[in-house]
């Protein structure tokens, strides 16, 4: 009962939060118009404050354990690289496969897995997974270029214009800023001086208040944007990603971190935000510019969301129950 109420405490919130952004968008509220507003405000704004200030809030990277990096990096590697031959079995078209492979190594990190890591195992597991976000988020933005453009329908960018898609990510700028800072700080303390962001109270109270606004506005948005419309062409690709990103890819990676048995609870809670977490909702734009299946990527982003209600519960608690979170 102990490991059933633990999953459900952590899963839940995230789970009625993108229902009421569904029911708001069904009765008009937050139509399409203002909720893609609202993702773009999230996604150049509100996510990038969140996580800079996580990224900042970390003691120190002298702490890192690099065996775990390694692993998520690895593993990441691993997926994508095995996506490339299913894609080719599971879509016949072309500019499928890039959406394919997208959806089965790059999850919902940023706006989904960090605070579910935060529900998992409190301010240690946040710690981590920021940490790993670090390194997770722009690897998941690079491999995704690179796999979009090599499959996209469209006229592939320039290696130039690929780098300074990855450079101007809101995401990535705001990770880097968080790591100068941080390093600014760690000089500062070495010397003597114990200046702190939060010393700066009127500024660090608004970049508070914007990153504690990211994770419930954007999940309102995810549900209104919610749409069922699944063409019948796409059913068999939808079958494919939807399984390969809430099933196949947490069972591999979480049952080898376990049996390596060199990793605590704090690491699973962000490998759980890494591997089980569904299809992350900035691959839909980043599909369009691309020239992948615009379709098919909206509704992986649907499908994985829904149907991790109950894989991320049923993961979470085995990994209760087996003593991995105690």
């Amino acid at each position: 009962m102990n490991a059933f109420l633990f999953a459900a405490e952590a899963v839940l919130p995230i789970i009625l939060t993108v229902a009421i952004g569904y029911l708001l968008g069904r009765i008009g509220l937050l139509g399409e118009r203002v909720s893609r507003a609202v993702n773009k405000l999230v996604f150049r704004l509100l996510l990038p404050c969140m996580l800079f200030l996580n990224v900042y809030k970390i003691e120190s990277f002298s702490s890192v354990r690099w065996h775990f990096v390694l692993y998520a990096v690895g593993a990441t590697l691993l997926f994508f690289l095995a996506a490339f031959p299913l894609s080719a079995l599971a879509a016949r078209e072309r500019n499928r496969r890039g959406v394919l492979i997208q959806s089965v190594f790059r999850s919902n990190y940023a706006l989904i897995g960090i605070p579910l890591a935060t529900a998992l195992f409190g301010a240690e597991g946040a710690a981590v997974a920021t940490l790993l976000s670090a390194f997770s988020i722009p690897l998941y933005n690079v491999l995704a270029t690179v796999c979009l453009c090599f499959f996209g329908s469209g006229e592939r960018p320039s290696v130039k214009k690929l780098l300074l898609g990855v450079i101007k990510n809101p995401l990535i700028i705001s990770i880097a800023l968080g790591c100068v800072c941080l390093g600014v700080r760690s000089l500062l303390v070495a010397n003597g001086i114990a200046f702190r962001l939060s010393n700066l109270t009127p500024v660090f109270t608004v970049l508070s208040q914007l990153s504690a606004s990211a994770t419930p506005i954007a999940l309102l948005a995810l549900g209104a944007q919610f749409t069922f419309s699944a063409l019948p062409a796409l059913k068999r690709e939808i079958v494919f990603g939807v399984l390969a990103r809430t099933v196949a890819v947490p069972a591999i990676g979480l049952a080898a971190a376990y049996a390596l048995g060199i990793f605590d609870g704090a690491h699973f809670a962000a490998f759980v935000a890494l591997f089980a977490t569904p299809v992350a909702v900035s691959s839909v734009p980043m599909t369009q510019e691309l020239g992948g299946d615009t379709a098919l990527a909206g509704q992986l982003v649907v499908w994985t969301t829904l149907l991790s209600a109950f894989t991320l519960f049923f993961f979470c608690f085995v990994l209760k129950l087996i003593g991995v979170f105690a």
